[in-house]
């Protein structure tokens, strides 16, 4: 059955059409093929040109089907034979259009966004660092070698990874007692953040149907990051982000009194796949997190300044839990499917001697909307694609940071001052059985 649904909701190729070096260009800034951009230009080519094919034979079908009652009876069979031959070809030329349809779905669908002016091309390691915040402890003057976040966590009582282990296998843990305390403090934390900044606080459904977690680009290339659940279907998501966007899927947006702004609590799920050996220790690399995640629906005239925004209130939360860090633009290799531009914020880990990611923040441009049919209506009545954007303010990985940047000699850690009401005043975090050596 003819239908366009679909196109309109994956990529505007109207304006692909118009300037395709600008897709071209995004395409070798991310190491991807251009020639991907060729091939969607001819099939869509190919399904207009066959489209129109079947609208001229499905009018003429028409016009003799009407001439059929002012027929003599002489002309009557004639002309009957004419309209079944014609019945004949439209359907077989709306197959063909359909068939063209669904090989322009399937190039679409692989599609990446199109980049936005002055992303880093390249690469994992090309990304640019924008800034830093905050100067790293020098441990040495202080006279003593920090300790990870594992072996502090385990002085606290506060990480179980070996029962972790024991029970669901690898990269699986326990936060206990202080440690759930201050995942709680964490994410409460970045609610009361997000509520301040006029968002709306949601419990996410962690289970999303196929065709949300496609319309926000997560069945692409990443697709074997994510667990599914083949017996109902369903996959388990890796960030709220999903159900977030999938909250107005379908639907018209009123906008005009400011963005839609949700701050989304849930549990999320990584396979990790291909990451085999890499942070096996501790909490840093798992397969189940908490995360508080912010997500944007705005005009998107809009989508730049919001963006600057979502990291602004990030960087808020850092400093909040006394972190040095640094922000840095992502380079275009490793954006991911469904973002145009992305800022990362990366704590300090001294026992590692590196930058850690803890937040992210992504711009998405229309591309999420598009998929999901998600629209917003203009003064002037019209409709059109919304921009959506998403950023962390708080996860269990912030722990490791926490843990390791704020820790004592004896093995105690200092409570950050923007955590501490809400710990109930609680200053240093001690060892389960006294202090340690160091």
């Amino acid at each position: 059955m003819l239908g366009t649904d679909t196109l309109v909701r994956v990529i505007d190729l109207k304006s692909l059409r118009e300037d395709p070096d600008v897709a071209r260009a995004s395409q070798r800034a991310r190491g991807e093929s251009p020639a991907l951009v060729d091939k969607v230009l001819d099939a869509d080519a190919r399904r207009r040109s066959l489209l129109t094919e079947f609208e001229r034979l499905r009018a003429d079908q028409k016009e003799v089907s009407r001439s059929v009652g002012k027929a003599t009876p002489e002309e009557r069979p004639t002309i009957l034979t004419k309209a079944k031959e014609l019945s004949d070809h439209v359907k077989a030329a709306e197959a063909d259009a359909d068939r063209a349809r669904d090989d322009l779905d399937r190039l679409l669908a692989g599609f990446p966004n199109i980049v936005l002016d002055g992303v880093p091309a390249g690469g994992e390691d090309d990304y640019v660092v924008l800034r830093t915040e905050g100067a790293p402890r020098d441990f040495a003057a202080e006279g003593f070698t920090p300790r990870d976040h594992l072996e502090i966590g385990e002085l606290l009582a506060a990480i179980d990874t070996e029962r972790g282990a024991k029970v669901s296998g690898a990269r699986f843990y326990y936060l206990t007692g202080i440690g759930a305390r201050l995942e709680l403090a964490l994410l409460n934390a970045a609610i009361d953040k997000a509520v301040g900044a006029g968002f709306t606080p949601m419990i996410t459904p962690t289970l999303v149907k196929p065709e949300i977690m496609a319309g926000t680009g997560f069945l692409g290339a990443h697709a074997d990051e994510i667990y599914r659940l083949e017996a109902d279907d369903l996959y388990l998501v890796g960030t709220s982000e999903v159900a977030l966007a999938g909250y107005h899927s379908g639907e018209i947006l009123d906008l005009s009194a400011g963005p839609k702004r949700y701050a989304g609590w849930s549990a999320c799920y990584r396979r990790e796949a291909g990451s085999y050996g890499k942070d096996t220790r501790g909490i840093i690399r798992v397969h189940q997190f908490h995360k508080v995640e912010m997500f944007s629906y705005v005009p998107v005239e809009e989508a730049e300044a919001e963006h600057a925004r979502l990291l602004a209130w990030e960087e808020e939360m850092l400093a909040a839990a006394g972190l040095p860090y640094r922000v840095i633009d992502t380079a275009a290799g490793d954006l991911g499917t469904s973002a145009a531009r992305k800022f990362d914020c990366e704590a300090w880990l001294p026992t590692q001697g590196r930058y850690l990611e803890l937040t992210s923040t992504s711009n998405c441009t229309t591309f999420q909307a598009r998929r999901l049919g998600i629209r917003e209506r203009t003064p002037s009545g019209q409709t059109r694609p919304v921009a959506t954007l998403n950023g962390t303010l708080a996860t269990t990985r912030w722990i490791v940071a926490i843990l390791e940047n704020h820790q004592l000699p004896d093995g105690s850690v200092r409570v950050p001052e923007g955590l501490r009401g809400y710990l109930g005043g609680l200053e240093v975090l001690e060892p389960a059985g006294g202090s340690a050596t160091a």
